[in-house]
């Protein structure tokens, strides 16, 4: 499974994480907001979509931070994560999923999947600099 993942900050250096549906792969756990790549579709055009529907948001720049390849019992995931340099408009819950804007050193006190955790890892490194 392909995932585009969008690590979007506020004016503060917060980050935005969205709690996932109970009912869903991973539910009830926090993670980055982002999606399923459609057949056929790059990327950054997925990341433009998903933060749009899932935020409300208009993404204006983004760049690529990193690949995660990651092993579930039950699935393989590749998670393609980008920066959101610039974005139009206030995010909000577009899915009624609750959300919350967290500094880099506070990610470590909520449960992630696992596959999320080399990004965890990096906005730290990042935050240290």
């Amino acid at each position: 499974m392909h995932v585009a993942v969008g690590i979007v900050r506020d004016t503060l250096g917060r980050v935005l994480i969205t709690r996932r549906a109970d009912d869903a792969h991973q539910g009830g756990l926090w993670e980055f907001p982002g999606g399923k790549l459609e057949p056929g579709e790059e990327p950054q055009t997925a990341l433009i979509r998903e933060l749009h529907e899932e935020l409300g948001i208009e993404v204006l720049a983004a760049r690529s931070l990193l690949q995660v390849h990651h092993e579930y019992p039950d699935k393989h995931v590749l998670l393609d994560v980008w920066w959101v340099d610039r974005y139009r408009g206030q995010p909000y819950s577009m899915e009624d999923q609750p959300f919350d804007w967290l500094f880099p050193e506070q990610l470590s006190e909520r449960a992630f999947p696992a596959a999320d955790n080399p990004i965890i890892t990096a906005l730290q490194k990042t935050s240290d600099q």
